[in-house]
């Protein structure tokens, strides 16, 4: 089967991981990349597939799309692009969509978005790539086992150590300092998404958000408390100005802790993942063969491999956009709870 042809639209930081794991994926062929800016595209080209490569870059995603005839389209480009880039590409034949998140930037935006791809029938995934880190891969595959009993409570604190002073952000992804809805709508969403996938739908949120670095403009610390109809929860505890015990600190961010009545999972920041069973003192290391050396654990890569695979052998799907839309809600009900103080039910 020929591979699957792939354009990129979009060569701003995050693309340098998307590009590189087309690259490396064996079912896809990298066939260009669109960006207004061609010097950082053909930058981006030139230090990922080598300056031989023989990929098309334009400046016009619609000129690269007729060029290339892509089957997946991958747009990683900022939230307010997203809306009129997926309509170009629904004007295609491609087998699917991938979009970066936050997805078309605010919940009215992206449930239009939905509704057009829905009625078209199209595939549109969104890049939601946490959960597809693989230390949430075997915690997931641990708790389908029923290693840890019953499951109490996970608890992922969040420490990038990147908030603090006036630089903060300025030197990889400075457009943080504007956003004025910031930790939840950015970062947290990211574990609200995983744990919808460890732990599956919660029934309540309670939110305390706070602004500790006064430069920015939206909220970066806080706590997000997840309820379930049995009981469990799931806590979020974000700072991004404090770090944890990590040489680096974008590999998990943080660390996990997922608590149960036989055993205990712990999630370290250099990615190491122990359990430790009740009433032992020490933990033992799960094997843990995954990649330091590139953002999340390849985590991008893992998401790539899951649409291709889908695509090419039709296993299950995650992430379609439809389907995201409920973390897109459930971060409008965290900003709700924090405005009024209460824990508020998640219909």
């Amino acid at each position: 089967m020929a591979p699957l042809r792939v354009a990129v639209i979009g060569a701003g930081f995050f693309s340098q991981f998307h590009v590189d794991g087309w690259h490396r994926n064996p079912a896809a062929q990298l066939v260009g990349i669109a960006d207004p800016d061609v010097g950082r595209a053909q930058a981006l080209a030139d230090g990922v597939l080598g300056p031989d490569h023989q990929i098309t870059i334009l400046t016009d995603a619609r000129s690269l799309l007729a060029a290339t005839s892509p089957d997946i389209i991958d747009i990683v480009t900022p939230p307010a692009t997203h809306t009129t880039l997926i309509d170009i590409a629904l004007e295609t034949d491609a087998r699917a969509i991938i979009c970066q998140k936050p997805f078309c930037g605010m919940l009215d935006a992206a449930r239009a978005t939905v509704e057009k791809i829905e009625a078209q029938g199209r595939l549109c995934v969104v890049h939601e790539n946490f959960r597809f880190q693989p230390w949430y891969r075997k915690i997931h595959a641990e708790l389908v086992a029923g290693t840890l009993g019953d499951v109490y409570q996970a608890t992922f604190r969040l420490r990038p150590g990147d908030g603090q002073g006036p630089n903060a952000y300025l030197a990889r992804q400075p457009y943080f300092q504007q956003m004025s809805r910031f930790l939840v709508h950015e970062t947290a969403i990211h574990w609200i998404d995983t744990f919808r996938y460890l732990l599956g739908e919660p029934s309540s949120i309670y939110a305390d958000l706070r602004k500790l670095n006064p430069i920015i403009a939206g909220e970066d610390a806080g706590l997000i408390v997840l309820g379930f109809a049995d009981g469990r929860r799931a806590v979020i505890d974000g700072n991004r100005l404090s770090d944890h015990p990590a040489t680096n600190m974008r590999l998990t961010m943080g660390e996990a802790l997922i608590e149960g009545s036989d055993a205990t999972l712990a999630l370290a920041g250099d990615g190491t993942l122990s359990l430790r069973r009740f009433n032992e003192a020490h933990p033992s290391e799960l094997r843990s063969p995954w990649r330091r050396d590139i953002f999340g654990g390849d985590c991008a890569y893992a998401l790539q491999a899951h649409v291709t695979a889908h695509l090419v052998t039709g296993a299950p799907i995650e992430n379609t956009a439809a389907a995201y839309l409920r973390n897109m809600e459930i971060v409008e009900a965290a900003y709700s709870s924090a405005r009024t103080g209460c824990r508020l039910a998640l219909s």
